[in-house]
């Protein structure tokens, strides 16, 4: 394997602390909470403040927020301690950032690829983000849909910048069967499952995290 092309993996939509432990140990390099109550995957702050307690050292945590607003960022961070704040809504750059800092906390932006998207507005919205905070760590592309969260679909990963690519997260309907040809033809620098490994929504699949991770290592070890 070329040690420079690790593809670090995110399983996102975790409820319960059992598949927090297996999650970890199965090799997942970041785990995702769900801070959206409209959401099936929602968590509580003080849900999540006890599934954090599972996490061994080096394995991230995330909190994906929807148009969440200062206060309500603020009270969850002070609950539940996650490293990494996730954005999925409308918020603009400059919201982005006031959120970020407000829980001095890095963050990465969902940017939800549309059918007339192209490789110009990636790059643009990536340098936005860059310039307008310190804090930004990177775009997760997913696809359109009309709800926020997750879309479960693919889009047209041909889209996507060779430029861009070794620095975005890949997400929108990864599964088992279709992650090795992700990797291998994307390589971005990481990538984003939840519904592509449940068994019901919010409770993961042990053995198709396992799969994932291992075809996803697939293509790590494939030029």
């Amino acid at each position: 394997m070329n040690m420079n092309r690790r593809t670090r993996i995110k399983i996102c939509g975790l409820t319960s602390a059992e598949d927090v432990r297996v999650v970890a140990g199965a090799g997942a390099d970041a785990v995702g909470f769900v801070f959206y109550p409209p959401s099936p995957r929602f968590v509580t702050p003080e849900a999540a403040a006890l599934l954090l307690q599972e996490l061994p050292p080096f394995v991230m945590s995330v909190g994906l927020f929807v148009n969440a607003s200062e206060e309500e960022l603020r009270a969850t961070v002070a609950k539940a301690p996650i490293q990494l704040l996730q954005f999925h809504g409308d918020e603009t750059a400059g919201q982005c950032h006031q959120l970020a800092s407000s829980v001095n906390r890095p963050f990465i932006r969902a940017f939800r690829v549309k059918p007339g998207t192209s490789a110009v507005d990636l790059l643009e919205c990536e340098n936005e983000y860059r310039a307008a905070s310190p804090l930004f760590a990177g775009l997760l592309l997913d696809t359109f849909v009309d709800s926020f969260g997750g879309s479960g679909k693919v889009f047209d990963w041909s889209l996507i910048p060779k430029e861009l690519a070794p620095l975005v997260v890949l997400s929108g309907g990864l599964n088992v069967q279709n992650a090795t040809d992700a990797v291998r033809r994307v390589r971005p620098f990481a990538v984003d499952i939840s519904s592509g490994v449940e068994l019901t929504k919010g409770i993961k699949d042990i053995v198709k995290v396992r799969a994932f991770i291992d075809a996803v290592r697939l293509a790590d070890y494939q030029d």
